[in-house]
């Protein structure tokens, strides 16, 4: 008996010692590293960090609109604005009981994009999970072998296949545009639910051979589940808390299940269909599975259990396409469409260039679309000041230098793009201003060939589908720009919002006119 309680106390001792080193000690021990290398940030306090403000700051700010040409990074991240601000750009705050240092010179973006095994992913929460993973959550050894059987996928040969789902999908919408607006002289109209299910559809058509209709039950569930997670996310991480039987809880498991069900359904049929000896279709799943199946095969013989992606490794790589392959996408669509109606000049040179290379009855072509120079500039610059995905995160598991900075393990590191876009000392004293002309000599110029402007990564895990992306929303604007002149509601309000992407959070109204 007394063993039995010596052995009771010692675990005690030791659980309790975890404990006050993983809500305390070591926060506090990382922080006092931090400090010594000159970053300032705020203090440690508790487990919840600087969440709890954050927060606060930002219900604040996205209670209300902001002006046109007002600075969007106070309203899409109000507490890292701040702190910026107050400390500068060697700085950190406490999502958590871990640092999150902020990284925002050229030299270190570079270091840490091109070291991808010391500088990860970090891992994403259980809850997280269940709305996507996928190759961008991946390291090592599995994130090689999905990226390699991905790769084919979106080459530029295989992306041509897909034209033709990307002309048809765009010429409905902006045939249901004309037919909305009859004999009117124009017609307002909030373009963001079309945008968004227009690049849903061109998902579901080019991923998946099936238009937006059969998968919109898909898209749907994943919506809501987007903004159950966000919701989840944003409170204190409990650990063990998904397991607790909750409305919500009990919700996100629902969807997860439906959704890898109808996803598994579409694999199965593809499947069996290979293996009757139907040649895999040219969409984004029959050249995965072909080339997933090439790899098993190459692999036979070398005893690698692990050669290839299992059906559950697929399934999880398909809800990425249907996420990220449309909110992206559909951010950037409403973007151009809002600085183009700011800035009507660009909104005419961009039309008169469409004009010129397809006239206004041409479908446009990928031949044609790549001689869109103009066009071309215009997105760059949107991604420059309304990059889709706003600031990405890695995870140091050991100390790491970077210059005369040391990180200690245990860090996370925050890849703000949005501030690095928008840097006066980058782009010079007209950063936070709209001037495609920056990028009229290509983006090594624009960026003095620095890592400055990275609006789908940078380095061996810059994003796979950006081409993809570009061409889609090419072919969007140019048939948009042959039919219509578009301008500004007075009921639309400026509201930037970061959710999976940076977006309009109360839609954009625009006015079209028939060109």
């Amino acid at each position: 008996m007394g063993i039995l309680l010596i052995l009771l106390v010692l675990a005690l001792v030791c659980t309790s010692w975890r404990v006050l080193n993983w809500a305390w000690l070591r926060p506090k021990r990382l922080e006092r590293l931090l400090r010594q290398q000159g970053l300032s940030g705020s203090s440690y306090k508790s487990l919840s960090g600087d969440l709890k403000e954050s927060t606060k700051m930002m219900m604040d700010m996205v209670s209300r609109p902001i002006g046109l040409h007002n600075d969007i990074l106070p309203r899409v991240f109000p507490f890292e604005h701040q702190l910026v601000n107050t400390n500068g750009k060697d700085s950190f705050l406490w999502p958590g009981t871990s640092p999150r240092v902020f990284l925002m010179h050229p030299e270190q973006l570079k270091e840490v994009f091109s070291k991808i095994d010391d500088f990860q992913k970090l891992s994403s929460s259980p809850l997280v999970k269940l709305l996507v993973t996928g190759v961008v959550n991946y390291d090592g050894d599995k994130w090689a072998t999905h990226r390699k059987i991905m790769n084919p996928a979106f080459h530029v040969e295989k992306l041509k296949l897909m034209l033709p789902a990307f002309q048809s999908t765009c010429k409905e919408m902006v045939t249901w545009w004309e037919k909305l607006m009859g004999t009117q002289e124009c017609l307002e109209l909030d373009v963001w639910t079309d945008l968004q299910s227009l690049t849903r559809d061109v998902i579901s058509r080019t991923a998946f051979g099936s238009s937006y209709k059969d998968g919109r039950r898909i898209f749907d569930l994943q919506i809501e589940q987007t903004d159950l997670v966000i919701k989840s996310i944003q409170k204190v991480y409990i650990p063990g808390w998904r397991f607790l039987p909750t409305k919500t809880n009990r919700r996100m498991k629902t969807i997860y299940n439906e959704v890898q069900s109808l996803i598994r359904g579409m694999i199965d049929e593809r499947e069996k269909a290979m293996k009757t000896g139907k040649a895999a279709r040219d969409d984004l799943l029959g050249l995965m599975l072909e080339s997933n199946m090439r790899e098993i095969q190459e692999n036979q013989g070398n005893n690698n259990r692990k050669a290839g992606m299992s059906i559950q490794d697929i399934i999880e790589e398909c809800r990425l396409f249907y996420l990220a392959g449309q909110e992206t996408t559909s951010s950037l669509l409403a973007w151009v469409m809002v600085l183009l109606s700011i800035h009507p000049q660009w909104q005419d040179r961009a039309r008169e260039e469409v004009l010129q290379v397809f006239g206004r009855e041409q479908l446009p072509d990928f031949n044609g679309l790549n001689h869109l120079k103009i066009v071309t500039m215009i997105l760059y610059e949107v991604l420059r000041l309304y990059p889709p995905v706003p600031m990405i995160g890695r995870m140091v598991h050991k100390a790491m230098k970077l210059g005369t900075l040391t990180i200690p393990a245990g860090t996370e590191v925050a890849l703000p793009i949005l501030f690095i876009h928008h840097d006066k000392e980058l782009w010079g004293e007209d950063a936070k201003e709209f001037k495609p002309e920056r990028f009229s000599e290509g983006i090594s110029k624009a960026t003095r060939n620095q890592v400055s402007f990275f609006p789908f990564g940078w380095g061996p895990r810059i994003c796979l589908g950006q081409n993809f992306a570009l061409i889609e929303v090419k072919m969007a604007m140019a048939m948009i720009l042959q039919r219509f002149i578009f301008e500004l509601s007075p009921s639309y309000a400026h509201s930037p919002i970061s959710t999976i992407s940076l977006q309009p959070q109360h839609g954009v109204q625009v006015t079209l006119r028939r060109y």
